[in-house]
Protein backbone atom coordinates (compact mmCIF):
# COMPACT_ATOMS: atom_id res chain seq x y z
CA UNK A 1 0.00 0.00 0.00
CA UNK A 2 1.51 3.78 -1.26
CA UNK A 3 0.40 5.08 2.18
CA UNK A 4 0.70 3.26 5.88
CA UNK A 5 -3.28 4.62 6.78
CA UNK A 6 -4.49 2.07 4.07
CA UNK A 7 -2.83 -0.96 6.18
CA UNK A 8 -5.39 -0.48 8.99
CA UNK A 9 -8.21 0.06 6.64
CA UNK A 10 -7.69 -3.16 4.34
CA UNK A 11 -6.91 -5.22 7.60
CA UNK A 12 -10.09 -4.00 9.26
CA UNK A 13 -11.75 -4.93 5.67
CA UNK A 14 -10.83 -7.62 4.83
CA UNK A 15 -13.28 -7.99 1.58
CA UNK A 16 -13.11 -4.43 0.62
CA UNK A 17 -11.65 -3.81 -2.88
CA UNK A 18 -8.79 -1.09 -2.63
CA UNK A 19 -7.38 0.50 -5.90
CA UNK A 20 -4.03 2.14 -5.81
CA UNK A 21 -3.01 1.66 -9.01
CA UNK A 22 -1.94 5.57 -11.03
CA UNK A 23 -4.84 4.71 -13.90
CA UNK A 24 -6.89 3.81 -11.19
CA UNK A 25 -5.87 7.00 -9.33
CA UNK A 26 -6.58 9.15 -12.51
CA UNK A 27 -9.83 7.59 -13.65
CA UNK A 28 -11.39 7.59 -10.58
CA UNK A 29 -10.24 10.99 -9.00
CA UNK A 30 -12.12 13.24 -11.89
CA UNK A 31 -15.08 13.47 -13.62
CA UNK A 32 -15.79 15.33 -17.06
CA UNK A 33 -14.74 18.87 -15.87
CA UNK A 34 -10.44 17.80 -16.80
CA UNK A 35 -9.84 20.87 -15.18
CA UNK A 36 -8.06 19.09 -12.31
CA UNK A 37 -5.77 16.99 -11.86
CA UNK A 38 -6.37 13.92 -9.98
CA UNK A 39 -5.06 12.26 -6.75
CA UNK A 40 -6.86 10.66 -4.36
CA UNK A 41 -5.18 8.89 -2.02
CA UNK A 42 -6.45 5.47 -2.96
CA UNK A 43 -9.84 3.73 -4.61
CA UNK A 44 -12.65 2.10 -2.14
CA UNK A 45 -14.87 0.07 -3.45
CA UNK A 46 -17.27 -0.93 -0.93
CA UNK A 47 -20.23 -3.52 -1.32
CA UNK A 48 -22.57 -3.20 1.66
CA UNK A 49 -23.66 -0.34 3.50
CA UNK A 50 -21.33 -1.86 6.59
CA UNK A 51 -18.65 -1.00 4.54
CA UNK A 52 -19.29 2.02 3.80
CA UNK A 53 -19.94 3.10 7.57
CA UNK A 54 -16.59 1.74 8.10
CA UNK A 55 -14.63 3.52 5.88
CA UNK A 56 -16.40 6.52 6.99
CA UNK A 57 -15.50 5.92 10.91
CA UNK A 58 -11.59 4.99 9.43
CA UNK A 59 -11.60 8.12 7.86
CA UNK A 60 -12.31 10.14 11.06
CA UNK A 61 -10.25 8.29 12.98
CA UNK A 62 -7.17 9.23 10.29
CA UNK A 63 -8.33 12.30 9.04
CA UNK A 64 -9.24 11.60 6.05
CA UNK A 65 -11.70 13.10 3.39
CA UNK A 66 -13.71 11.36 1.36
CA UNK A 67 -15.23 12.23 -2.48
CA UNK A 68 -18.29 10.16 -2.97
CA UNK A 69 -18.39 8.44 -6.26
CA UNK A 70 -21.06 7.57 -8.54
CA UNK A 71 -20.93 7.37 -12.50
CA UNK A 72 -18.48 10.59 -12.45
CA UNK A 73 -20.72 12.00 -15.23
CA UNK A 74 -20.96 15.45 -13.41
CA UNK A 75 -19.68 18.88 -14.55
CA UNK A 76 -19.27 20.91 -12.06
CA UNK A 77 -15.74 19.37 -10.40
CA UNK A 78 -17.91 17.39 -7.51
CA UNK A 79 -16.54 14.33 -7.63
CA UNK A 80 -12.78 15.38 -8.69
CA UNK A 81 -10.33 14.18 -5.88
CA UNK A 82 -7.53 15.99 -6.50
CA UNK A 83 -5.62 16.77 -2.51
CA UNK A 84 -5.31 13.30 -1.45
CA UNK A 85 -8.35 12.35 -0.71
CA UNK A 86 -10.13 8.44 -0.13
CA UNK A 87 -12.33 8.04 -3.49
CA UNK A 88 -15.51 5.83 -2.25
CA UNK A 89 -17.20 4.44 -5.54
CA UNK A 90 -20.37 2.58 -5.18
CA UNK A 91 -19.87 0.35 -8.67
CA UNK A 92 -20.31 -3.04 -6.94
CA UNK A 93 -23.49 -1.39 -5.20
CA UNK A 94 -25.75 -2.07 -8.43
CA UNK A 95 -28.52 -4.03 -7.09
CA UNK A 96 -32.24 -3.90 -7.37
CA UNK A 97 -33.26 -4.50 -4.06
CA UNK A 98 -37.39 -4.50 -4.43
CA UNK A 99 -40.00 -3.81 -6.40
CA UNK A 100 -43.86 -2.99 -4.47
CA UNK A 101 -46.19 -2.87 -6.64
CA UNK A 102 -48.95 -1.38 -4.20
CA UNK A 103 -46.95 1.61 -3.59
CA UNK A 104 -45.47 1.47 -7.01
CA UNK A 105 -41.11 1.74 -5.67
CA UNK A 106 -38.09 0.56 -6.95
CA UNK A 107 -35.57 0.51 -4.09
CA UNK A 108 -32.25 -0.01 -5.42
CA UNK A 109 -28.63 0.12 -4.59
CA UNK A 110 -26.99 3.84 -4.89
CA UNK A 111 -24.44 2.49 -7.38
CA UNK A 112 -26.62 1.33 -10.27
CA UNK A 113 -26.74 3.24 -13.52
CA UNK A 114 -29.91 5.14 -14.33
CA UNK A 115 -30.53 3.25 -17.62
CA UNK A 116 -30.50 0.05 -15.30
CA UNK A 117 -33.12 1.23 -12.76
CA UNK A 118 -35.60 2.63 -15.91
CA UNK A 119 -34.68 -1.18 -17.44
CA UNK A 120 -35.88 -2.63 -13.92
CA UNK A 121 -39.03 -0.07 -13.76
CA UNK A 122 -39.85 -1.24 -17.22
CA UNK A 123 -40.25 -5.40 -16.53
CA UNK A 124 -42.65 -4.15 -13.86
CA UNK A 125 -45.07 -2.49 -16.43
CA UNK A 126 -44.01 0.98 -14.89
CA UNK A 127 -41.58 3.81 -15.57
CA UNK A 128 -38.91 6.28 -13.66
CA UNK A 129 -39.33 8.84 -15.44
CA UNK A 130 -36.03 11.19 -15.07
CA UNK A 131 -33.51 10.97 -18.08
CA UNK A 132 -30.58 12.50 -19.64
CA UNK A 133 -27.96 11.75 -21.88
CA UNK A 134 -25.91 10.12 -19.90
CA UNK A 135 -28.00 7.69 -18.49
CA UNK A 136 -25.67 4.70 -19.47
CA UNK A 137 -23.50 5.77 -16.77
CA UNK A 138 -24.72 8.30 -14.62
CA UNK A 139 -25.42 6.62 -10.80
CA UNK A 140 -28.93 7.12 -8.82
CA UNK A 141 -26.64 8.35 -6.35
CA UNK A 142 -24.97 10.85 -8.41
CA UNK A 143 -28.40 12.08 -9.65
CA UNK A 144 -29.55 12.43 -5.84
CA UNK A 145 -26.33 14.29 -5.34
CA UNK A 146 -27.36 16.68 -7.87
CA UNK A 147 -30.79 16.48 -8.00
CA UNK A 148 -30.34 15.92 -12.02
CA UNK A 149 -33.20 17.42 -14.28
CA UNK A 150 -32.68 16.10 -18.14
CA UNK A 151 -34.92 15.87 -20.67
CA UNK A 152 -38.47 15.65 -19.38
CA UNK A 153 -38.71 18.39 -16.36
CA UNK A 154 -41.17 20.12 -18.37
CA UNK A 155 -43.29 16.97 -17.80
CA UNK A 156 -42.06 15.16 -14.56
CA UNK A 157 -40.19 17.17 -12.56
CA UNK A 158 -36.49 17.07 -11.15
CA UNK A 159 -35.35 13.87 -9.09
CA UNK A 160 -36.29 15.17 -6.13
CA UNK A 161 -39.71 14.46 -7.01
CA UNK A 162 -39.18 10.86 -7.41
CA UNK A 163 -37.02 9.81 -4.50
CA UNK A 164 -39.64 7.94 -1.60
CA UNK A 165 -36.67 7.65 0.21
CA UNK A 166 -33.08 6.91 0.43
CA UNK A 167 -30.52 5.67 3.51
CA UNK A 168 -27.74 7.92 3.87
CA UNK A 169 -24.20 7.16 5.73
CA UNK A 170 -23.47 10.16 7.88
CA UNK A 171 -19.86 12.13 8.51
CA UNK A 172 -19.81 10.48 11.50
CA UNK A 173 -20.64 6.87 10.10
CA UNK A 174 -24.03 6.65 10.90
CA UNK A 175 -27.08 5.16 8.88
CA UNK A 176 -30.07 7.50 9.06
CA UNK A 177 -33.35 5.84 6.98
CA UNK A 178 -34.71 8.89 5.62
CA UNK A 179 -38.41 9.31 4.08
CA UNK A 180 -39.49 5.70 4.11
CA UNK A 181 -41.63 5.85 1.25
CA UNK A 182 -44.15 7.04 3.14
CA UNK A 183 -46.42 9.77 0.70
CA UNK A 184 -47.55 11.81 3.92
CA UNK A 185 -45.53 12.77 7.10
CA UNK A 186 -45.64 16.19 8.40
CA UNK A 187 -43.22 14.56 11.49
CA UNK A 188 -40.95 16.97 11.78
CA UNK A 189 -37.84 18.16 9.14
CA UNK A 190 -37.72 16.53 5.92
CA UNK A 191 -33.59 15.41 5.84
CA UNK A 192 -34.08 13.29 2.79
CA UNK A 193 -34.68 16.75 0.86
CA UNK A 194 -31.56 17.65 2.65
CA UNK A 195 -29.53 14.74 1.26
CA UNK A 196 -30.94 15.45 -2.17
CA UNK A 197 -28.54 18.38 -3.95
CA UNK A 198 -25.90 18.34 -1.25
CA UNK A 199 -23.37 16.81 -4.03
CA UNK A 200 -22.04 14.38 -1.04
CA UNK A 201 -21.14 16.96 1.36
CA UNK A 202 -23.46 15.64 3.84
CA UNK A 203 -22.43 11.93 3.87
CA UNK A 204 -23.27 9.15 1.13
CA UNK A 205 -26.49 7.68 -0.20
CA UNK A 206 -25.63 4.13 0.00
CA UNK A 207 -29.96 3.27 -1.05
CA UNK A 208 -32.76 4.69 -2.68
CA UNK A 209 -36.75 4.04 -3.11
CA UNK A 210 -37.54 5.09 -6.56
CA UNK A 211 -41.04 6.70 -7.15
CA UNK A 212 -42.18 4.84 -10.29
CA UNK A 213 -45.52 6.17 -12.77
CA UNK A 214 -47.71 4.81 -15.38
CA UNK A 215 -45.33 4.39 -18.55
CA UNK A 216 -45.79 7.58 -21.26
CA UNK A 217 -47.93 7.54 -24.18
CA UNK A 218 -46.50 6.45 -27.58
CA UNK A 219 -45.21 9.84 -28.46
CA UNK A 220 -44.01 11.71 -31.38
CA UNK A 221 -41.31 13.94 -31.88
CA UNK A 222 -41.41 17.53 -34.14
CA UNK A 223 -38.09 19.04 -34.74
CA UNK A 224 -38.58 22.89 -35.58
CA UNK A 225 -36.41 25.12 -37.76
CA UNK A 226 -36.52 28.84 -35.99
CA UNK A 227 -35.38 32.58 -37.76
CA UNK A 228 -34.50 34.04 -34.25
CA UNK A 229 -33.50 33.62 -30.67
CA UNK A 230 -36.30 35.42 -29.74
CA UNK A 231 -38.76 33.12 -31.63
CA UNK A 232 -38.23 30.90 -29.02
CA UNK A 233 -40.30 31.29 -25.81
CA UNK A 234 -43.47 32.17 -28.44
CA UNK A 235 -42.91 29.06 -29.86
CA UNK A 236 -43.10 27.24 -26.30
CA UNK A 237 -46.56 29.27 -25.47
CA UNK A 238 -48.15 28.04 -28.75
CA UNK A 239 -47.02 24.76 -28.60
CA UNK A 240 -47.92 24.59 -24.56
CA UNK A 241 -51.28 25.94 -24.97
CA UNK A 242 -52.06 23.23 -27.05
CA UNK A 243 -50.33 20.25 -26.31
CA UNK A 244 -49.33 18.20 -23.04
CA UNK A 245 -45.60 18.37 -23.87
CA UNK A 246 -43.32 15.53 -22.58
CA UNK A 247 -40.13 17.72 -23.37
CA UNK A 248 -39.42 20.67 -25.21
CA UNK A 249 -35.68 21.49 -25.91
CA UNK A 250 -33.73 23.85 -27.70
CA UNK A 251 -29.98 24.22 -29.84
CA UNK A 252 -28.56 26.01 -32.04
CA UNK A 253 -27.10 25.46 -35.45
CA UNK A 254 -23.26 25.67 -34.05
CA UNK A 255 -24.31 22.60 -31.82
CA UNK A 256 -26.27 21.01 -34.73
CA UNK A 257 -22.83 21.40 -36.68
CA UNK A 258 -21.14 19.77 -34.10
CA UNK A 259 -23.85 16.90 -33.99
CA UNK A 260 -23.38 16.61 -37.83
CA UNK A 261 -19.59 16.34 -37.80
CA UNK A 262 -19.96 13.64 -34.84
CA UNK A 263 -22.03 11.18 -37.00
CA UNK A 264 -25.37 12.76 -37.07
CA UNK A 265 -27.90 13.32 -40.53
CA UNK A 266 -29.04 16.59 -41.44
CA UNK A 267 -33.14 17.55 -41.05
CA UNK A 268 -33.38 20.25 -43.45
CA UNK A 269 -31.87 20.90 -46.92
CA UNK A 270 -30.88 24.18 -45.24
CA UNK A 271 -29.17 25.37 -42.55
CA UNK A 272 -31.20 27.59 -39.61
CA UNK A 273 -30.00 29.37 -36.77
CA UNK A 274 -32.30 27.87 -33.99
CA UNK A 275 -33.97 24.47 -33.57
CA UNK A 276 -36.39 22.91 -30.68
CA UNK A 277 -36.92 19.26 -30.45
CA UNK A 278 -40.64 18.51 -28.80
CA UNK A 279 -42.04 15.56 -28.03
CA UNK A 280 -45.98 14.89 -27.12
CA UNK A 281 -48.44 12.20 -27.21
CA UNK A 282 -49.02 10.42 -30.93
CA UNK A 283 -52.61 9.74 -30.52
CA UNK A 284 -54.52 11.71 -33.25
CA UNK A 285 -56.11 14.70 -31.50
CA UNK A 286 -52.60 15.50 -30.09
CA UNK A 287 -51.74 15.51 -33.72
CA UNK A 288 -53.88 17.53 -34.94
CA UNK A 289 -53.11 20.26 -31.96
CA UNK A 290 -49.55 20.10 -32.74
CA UNK A 291 -49.96 20.99 -36.63
CA UNK A 292 -52.11 23.49 -35.73
CA UNK A 293 -49.40 24.53 -33.45
CA UNK A 294 -46.69 24.44 -35.92
CA UNK A 295 -49.00 26.31 -38.63
CA UNK A 296 -49.34 28.72 -35.96
CA UNK A 297 -45.87 29.58 -35.72
CA UNK A 298 -45.34 29.08 -39.45
CA UNK A 299 -47.40 31.78 -40.28
CA UNK A 300 -46.33 34.48 -37.56
CA UNK A 301 -42.78 33.75 -38.66
CA UNK A 302 -42.17 32.11 -35.72
CA UNK A 303 -40.74 28.72 -37.50
CA UNK A 304 -39.12 28.53 -40.82
CA UNK A 305 -39.49 24.60 -41.17
CA UNK A 306 -40.64 21.13 -39.48
CA UNK A 307 -40.23 17.61 -39.48
CA UNK A 308 -42.83 15.02 -37.60
CA UNK A 309 -41.16 11.81 -37.16
CA UNK A 310 -43.27 9.11 -39.01
CA UNK A 311 -41.24 6.40 -36.62
CA UNK A 312 -39.82 5.30 -33.68
CA UNK A 313 -36.48 5.81 -35.83
CA UNK A 314 -36.89 8.72 -37.27
CA UNK A 315 -38.02 9.71 -33.19
CA UNK A 316 -34.89 9.10 -32.12
CA UNK A 317 -32.91 10.19 -35.04
CA UNK A 318 -34.18 13.80 -34.22
CA UNK A 319 -33.33 13.31 -30.55
CA UNK A 320 -29.73 12.27 -31.66
CA UNK A 321 -29.52 15.97 -33.24
CA UNK A 322 -30.29 17.29 -29.48
CA UNK A 323 -29.08 14.06 -27.10
CA UNK A 324 -25.50 14.28 -29.34
CA UNK A 325 -24.29 17.39 -28.31
CA UNK A 326 -22.61 16.82 -24.83
CA UNK A 327 -20.40 14.05 -27.16
CA UNK A 328 -19.68 16.11 -30.04
CA UNK A 329 -18.15 18.93 -28.25
CA UNK A 330 -16.22 16.83 -25.52
CA UNK A 331 -12.88 16.91 -27.53
CA UNK A 332 -12.58 20.46 -26.86
CA UNK A 333 -12.87 20.64 -23.09
CA UNK A 334 -15.63 22.86 -22.86
CA UNK A 335 -16.40 25.12 -20.43
CA UNK A 336 -20.03 25.09 -19.35
CA UNK A 337 -22.42 26.85 -17.35
CA UNK A 338 -25.88 25.32 -16.26
CA UNK A 339 -28.03 28.00 -15.33
CA UNK A 340 -31.87 28.68 -15.19
CA UNK A 341 -34.27 31.60 -14.38
CA UNK A 342 -37.79 31.17 -13.90
CA UNK A 343 -39.59 30.53 -17.11
CA UNK A 344 -41.59 33.92 -16.98
CA UNK A 345 -38.40 35.37 -17.00
CA UNK A 346 -36.75 33.64 -19.47
CA UNK A 347 -37.30 36.29 -22.76
CA UNK A 348 -35.45 38.89 -21.00
CA UNK A 349 -32.87 37.03 -19.69
CA UNK A 350 -32.50 35.40 -23.22
CA UNK A 351 -31.87 38.56 -24.40
CA UNK A 352 -29.50 39.70 -21.98
CA UNK A 353 -27.59 37.07 -21.77
CA UNK A 354 -26.73 36.72 -25.73
CA UNK A 355 -26.03 40.16 -25.56
CA UNK A 356 -23.95 39.29 -23.02
CA UNK A 357 -21.96 36.50 -24.98
CA UNK A 358 -21.69 37.77 -28.07
CA UNK A 359 -20.09 41.06 -26.37
CA UNK A 360 -17.92 38.76 -24.12
CA UNK A 361 -16.90 36.10 -26.03
CA UNK A 362 -15.83 37.03 -29.80
CA UNK A 363 -12.82 35.09 -29.77
CA UNK A 364 -14.43 31.12 -28.93
CA UNK A 365 -17.45 29.72 -30.43
CA UNK A 366 -20.47 29.59 -27.96
CA UNK A 367 -22.68 26.09 -28.02
CA UNK A 368 -25.91 26.78 -26.57
CA UNK A 369 -28.80 24.34 -26.16
CA UNK A 370 -30.98 23.61 -23.56
CA UNK A 371 -34.45 22.39 -21.51
CA UNK A 372 -36.12 26.36 -22.47
CA UNK A 373 -39.78 24.11 -21.15
CA UNK A 374 -38.28 24.61 -17.50
CA UNK A 375 -35.93 27.65 -18.07
CA UNK A 376 -32.78 25.87 -17.92
CA UNK A 377 -30.05 26.96 -19.97
CA UNK A 378 -26.54 25.25 -21.05
CA UNK A 379 -23.91 27.52 -22.46
CA UNK A 380 -20.77 25.76 -23.42
CA UNK A 381 -17.50 27.71 -24.68
CA UNK A 382 -15.16 25.77 -26.79
CA UNK A 383 -11.59 26.45 -26.22
CA UNK A 384 -9.10 26.69 -29.48
CA UNK A 385 -6.74 24.72 -30.44
CA UNK A 386 -3.82 26.09 -29.33
CA UNK A 387 -4.57 28.21 -26.75
CA UNK A 388 -3.12 27.33 -23.10
CA UNK A 389 -6.39 25.49 -20.62
CA UNK A 390 -4.93 28.27 -17.89
CA UNK A 391 -5.65 30.85 -20.09
CA UNK A 392 -9.16 30.22 -21.93
CA UNK A 393 -10.86 29.16 -18.25
CA UNK A 394 -9.35 32.47 -16.82
CA UNK A 395 -10.97 34.77 -20.19
CA UNK A 396 -14.39 32.18 -18.93
CA UNK A 397 -13.92 32.90 -15.71
CA UNK A 398 -14.19 36.48 -16.33
CA UNK A 399 -17.19 36.24 -17.91
CA UNK A 400 -19.19 33.89 -15.60
CA UNK A 401 -18.72 36.46 -12.92
CA UNK A 402 -20.69 38.68 -14.62
CA UNK A 403 -22.88 36.40 -16.17
CA UNK A 404 -23.90 35.28 -12.22
CA UNK A 405 -24.60 39.12 -11.82
CA UNK A 406 -26.86 38.69 -14.69
CA UNK A 407 -28.87 35.73 -13.08
CA UNK A 408 -28.71 37.68 -10.23
CA UNK A 409 -30.57 40.49 -11.56
CA UNK A 410 -33.09 37.91 -12.62
CA UNK A 411 -33.64 36.13 -9.73
CA UNK A 412 -32.30 32.98 -10.94
CA UNK A 413 -29.52 29.93 -10.22
CA UNK A 414 -26.13 29.69 -11.46
CA UNK A 415 -26.35 25.94 -11.73
CA UNK A 416 -29.79 24.35 -12.22
CA UNK A 417 -28.59 20.58 -12.25
CA UNK A 418 -25.37 20.32 -12.47
CA UNK A 419 -24.20 21.11 -9.06
CA UNK A 420 -21.87 24.08 -7.71
CA UNK A 421 -19.15 21.56 -6.85
CA UNK A 422 -15.84 23.48 -7.21
CA UNK A 423 -16.47 25.22 -11.01
CA UNK A 424 -19.43 27.10 -9.42
CA UNK A 425 -17.79 27.64 -6.28
CA UNK A 426 -17.02 31.32 -6.46
CA UNK A 427 -20.33 32.46 -7.76
CA UNK A 428 -22.26 30.96 -5.01
CA UNK A 429 -23.49 33.90 -2.99
CA UNK A 430 -24.62 34.75 -6.73
CA UNK A 431 -28.03 32.30 -6.10
CA UNK A 432 -27.67 32.13 -2.26
CA UNK A 433 -28.02 35.06 0.57
CA UNK A 434 -25.03 35.05 3.36
CA UNK A 435 -28.08 34.01 5.82
CA UNK A 436 -28.57 30.93 3.47
CA UNK A 437 -25.18 29.71 3.12
CA UNK A 438 -24.28 30.20 6.72
CA UNK A 439 -27.37 27.93 7.54
CA UNK A 440 -25.92 25.69 5.01
CA UNK A 441 -22.57 25.20 7.09
CA UNK A 442 -24.28 24.99 10.10
CA UNK A 443 -26.10 21.89 8.52
CA UNK A 444 -22.55 20.58 7.34
CA UNK A 445 -21.79 20.67 10.67
CA UNK A 446 -24.09 18.11 12.60
CA UNK A 447 -24.07 16.10 9.53
CA UNK A 448 -20.19 16.20 9.46
CA UNK A 449 -18.51 17.44 12.41
CA UNK A 450 -15.30 16.34 11.27
CA UNK A 451 -15.34 17.82 7.86
CA UNK A 452 -14.33 14.85 5.74
CA UNK A 453 -17.25 14.55 3.57
CA UNK A 454 -16.55 15.99 0.05
CA UNK A 455 -14.78 19.18 1.23
CA UNK A 456 -14.41 22.37 -0.30
CA UNK A 457 -17.21 21.31 -2.35
CA UNK A 458 -20.05 24.10 -2.73
CA UNK A 459 -17.86 25.90 -0.16
CA UNK A 460 -14.87 25.95 1.90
Amino acid sequence: MPDPRLHGLARDLPQLRLKTDLADLEHYGRDWTRRWTPAPLAIALPGTVAEVQAIVRWANANSVAIVPSGGRTGLSGGAVAAHGELVVSLERMNRVLGFDAVDRTLTVEAGIPLQLAQEAARGHGLQYPVDFAARGSASIGGSIATNAGGIRVVRYGNTREWIAGLKLVTGTGELLDLGRALVKDSSGYDLRHLAIAAEGTLGIVVEATLRLTDPPPPTNVMLLALPSFEALMRVFEAFRARLQLQAFEFFTDVALKHVLAHGGQAPFAETHPYYVVTEFASDEASEVEALAAFEQCMGEGLASDGVISASDAQAQQLWRLREGITESVARYVPYKNDVSVRIAAMPAFLAEAQALLAREYPQFEVVWFGHIGDGNLHINILKPDGMAQADFVADCERVTKVLAGALQRHGGSISAEHGIGLVKKPYLGCTRSDAEIAAMRAIKAVFDPAGVMNPGKLFD
